[in-house]
């Protein structure tokens, strides 16, 4: 797993906005209606399909030489993109996920009654029965 990744980026002027396309990465298709999005929209999805193929054990491509990239037709310009992944990893892996949970319905009138944050609870109550003392993903990657 490398820290950051380079590859060229197709983008596409059209009358609806840019269109962008990576070559090495099918699917990896984000678009914006400013040259300004399409640079941060091109970064993001690069980022997100990198760490999406990272998660699920996939061959990471290696990025095709610029000189090997051609446009379709006469509007294309090749853009190179960097993603730098640590800091997006770590976003990725501190976002917030639902869980659903089961308890007797006596307890939860009583938790409501005395206004319990079961999320902050379930949070505080994994931490101490994993013995985690940060709140950081960087235990989850070591």
């Amino acid at each position: 797993m490398k820290d950051t990744y380079v590859y060229p980026a197709i983008f596409y002027d059209d009358p609806d906005g840019i269109a962008i396309e990576f070559p090495d990465l099918p699917g990896c298709l984000p678009c914006a209606h400013t040259m300004e999005d399409a640079f941060k929209n091109a970064k993001e999805a690069l980022q997100l399909h990198l760490y999406s193929m990272e998660e699920d054990g996939e061959t990471i491509p290696e990025p095709s030489r610029v000189s090997d990239v051609k446009p379709d037709g006469d509007s294309g310009s090749i853009v190179m993109i960097e993603a730098w992944m640590p800091p997006f990893r770590e976003k990725m892996l501190n976002k917030s996920t639902t869980k659903t949970v089961t308890i007797p319905r006596w307890l939860d009138i009583l938790a409501r009654k005395e206004k319990v944050n079961y999320s902050h609870l379930l949070q505080d109550s994994l931490k101490t029965y994993l013995g985690v003392k940060e709140s950081t993903a960087q235990h989850f990657r070591a």
